[in-house]
């Protein structure tokens, strides 16, 4: 089964408009009035054509808690959203420190077809921080793991820290830090500021992240490592990467789209959509996220897209799970807080949003974009339209969003992942169709079954 699409009269990220042809899985073609006989063709006057956006910070939560999510529920939610690539972290169960884990999510993501999907894998057994997990051997599987994180548990231990970014530089991979200094947050609830001592709330303080990040760079610089930081929330955190990069150290990091728009303010609501880690804090930091993100501090935008299940949810914010769902919402909330504003232009968004993870993922083919000889795999967003989010927008098994009944600018229009069509018209292709799509692509042979069936 192969596919041939032409997108007629897109807009590219640098404001030029073109014709896209796409056959065999690749763009064949960019110009002006192209014509292709047997093309499926999309109307794309008015639409921006990005490049397929890369999530370097997805929970897919299989195995283990498939009542949250699973690799095909949660890779649909990443194209509804525009996403071509997603990357899944460890803290599943079993926790995924052994080559035979990530080769089973991997396995998982080829089969659903929505996304590619790359494991990471976690940084030590079990995600307990004690001892090294068998990185080499994940590293040198099907999965070719690069980015190494025990996310949710930050490595407090400054020696296994050491080891592990030590370990990685054998290979080029990275270790991705959850900067949450543990004794700092011990059963913290929120920021720590003036809205937790109103509400009695144990407080999150800025520094337990910024202390992690402090050490962890020194770190990496000390034994020539690369470090990713993770959803970096506080203005300190911004200074001290900022510091970093300009000493040289191979530091990256990320911001989330919910630290770039929401504040500790929506605590006092005790509506747990709000309780993530970590923290929602001040307006000032995240005015400090958007300029970090403006001027390089911060290179990518990543989701942490974290699904729970109602009762995870619904419960008091003292007993309630920390995370919110965000693939389907990034592009939109990206819009609205960056490029809206006039900080960040298409060709930035394709940057923070594409190329960028990309690249700290080690994830080929997504260099230069849209682009003649590249693989298809690109997201038609509408930038002009807006629509009140709602439970229907969410494709995955959970609802724990914090935009529900709010007013987000654009929409995706069209995803295509590697040279076929994952969502058309706003809507997603059948699982069925994907997968046998996905399969050709693959050069495997298209048999009559649904990716329902194939769920581990």
């Amino acid at each position: 089964m192969t596919t041939t699409l032409l997108v007629r009269g897109a807009t590219l990220v640098d404001g030029s408009t073109a014709d896209i042809l796409v056959a065999d899985g690749r763009i064949v073609e960019i110009g002006a009035k192209l014509g292709h006989l047997n093309a499926r063709s999309i109307d794309a006057a008015g639409l921006v054509a990005l490049p397929g956006l890369v999530d370097l910070h997805t929970h897919l939560r299989e195995p283990g808690f498939e009542q949250a999510e699973t690799v095909l529920t949660g890779t649909r939610a990443a194209a509804a959203g525009g996403f071509t690539a997603v990357h899944a972290m460890a803290n599943t169960l079993p926790v995924a420190d052994t080559a035979g884990v990530v080769e089973q999510v991997h396995a998982l993501g080829a089969r659903a077809g929505y996304a590619t999907v790359r494991p990471i894998g976690a940084v030590t057994r079990g995600l307990e921080g004690a001892q090294l997990a068998e990185i080499g051997a994940m590293a040198s599987s099907r999965a070719a793991v690069r980015v190494f994180s025990d996310d949710g548990k930050c490595i407090s231990d400054a020696l296994i820290m050491r080891r592990a970014l030590e370990y990685v530089t054998t290979f080029g991979g990275v270790i991705a830090q959850h900067a949450q200094e543990p004794r700092l947050t011990d059963g913290a609830q929120m920021n720590e500021g003036s809205v937790s001592s109103e509400l009695g709330l144990k407080g999150w303080p800025a520094v337990a992240e910024e202390a992690i990040i402090a050490r962890d760079v020194l770190l990496a610089h000390h034994v020539g490592a690369r470090l990713h930081v993770c959803h970096v929330s506080t203005a300190g955190s911004v200074d001290l990467i900022r510091w970093a990069k300009k000493r040289g150290i191979a530091v990256t990091a990320e911001v989330t789209p919910h630290h770039l728009v929401l504040t500790d303010e929506l605590a006092r609501s005790y509506d747990a959509r709000f309780k993530v880690n970590p923290p929602l804090r001040s307006s000032d930091d995240v005015q400090a996220l958007r300029e970090g993100l403006a001027d390089g501090t911060i290179d990518i935008v990543a989701t942490d897209h974290a699904p729970h299940p109602l009762e995870s949810k619904e419960a008091e914010w003292e007993a309630a799970a920390f995370g919110m769902v965000g693939l389907e919402s990034a592009l939109s909330v990206v819009q609205a807080s960056v490029v809206d504003t006039g900080l960040l232009d298409w060709a930035d968004v394709a940057r923070v949003l594409s190329s960028a993870p990309a690249a700290i993922g080690q994830l080929a083919g997504y260099e230069d974009g849209i682009v003649v000889g590249a693989l298809a795999n690109f997201v038609l967003w509408d930038p002009l339209t807006s629509r009140s989010f709602a439970t229907s927008d969410l494709r995955g098994r959970s609802t724990n969003s914090p935009y529900l009944g709010h007013s987000l600018p654009g929409r995706v229009v069209a995803t295509v992942h590697d040279g076929y069509p994952t969502v058309l018209d706003g809507e997603l292709v059948d699982a069925e169709t994907v997968a046998q799509s996905a399969r050709a692509a693959q050069g495997a042979p298209i048999f009559a079954s649904t990716q329902e069936n194939h769920r581990g």
